[in-house]
């Protein structure tokens, strides 16, 4: 596979993982809840729902946030894409929230119990920029 078609096939499958999440907008957040296959007990907490949309875009997750944020490759804030994960909390030590970059600043997350998974402008959020940590784009199988 040549360069160019390696960009355009994580591209792709970045937009497949967006899409995927996107998808799960409403459904409740369930701490543990969500694997590849899609909600368990009957929502995602927010490691789950990436685990869950980058599993439809060919990529393996381990469900924890703090070890998402080593399963790819680092990327700038600059240079987000549809599909990246965006990390965010836990000072010095692991990640605490992960979400899966939609566009144009937003996200799309599962936030916490008595929520559902919802998109935000994090780009926008005071209380979200403040706590992010850096992002990551998962690498396929």
């Amino acid at each position: 596979m040549s360069s160019r078609e390696r960009i355009m096939s994580l591209s792709l499958r970045g937009q497949i993982a967006a899409t995927t999440a996107l998808r799960q907008v409403g459904k409740p957040y369930v701490w543990g809840g969500g694997s590849s296959a899609g909600p368990t007990g009957g929502g995602f907490d927010c490691s789950g729902l990436t685990l869950h949309a980058w599993a439809k875009a060919g990529a393996r997750l381990t469900h924890y946030t703090g070890t998402q944020f080593r399963q790819g490759r680092r990327v700038p804030f600059s240079q987000l894409r549809p599909g990246d994960l965006v990390f965010f909390g836990g000072g010095t030590g692991d990640p605490t929230h992960v979400g899966i970059y939609v566009k144009d600043g937003v996200m799309v997350h599962a936030p916490k119990t008595g929520d559902v998974v919802r998109t935000i402008d994090f780009a926008a959020s005071p209380y979200y920029l403040s706590r992010y940590r850096g992002a990551i784009r998962p690498t396929p199988r």
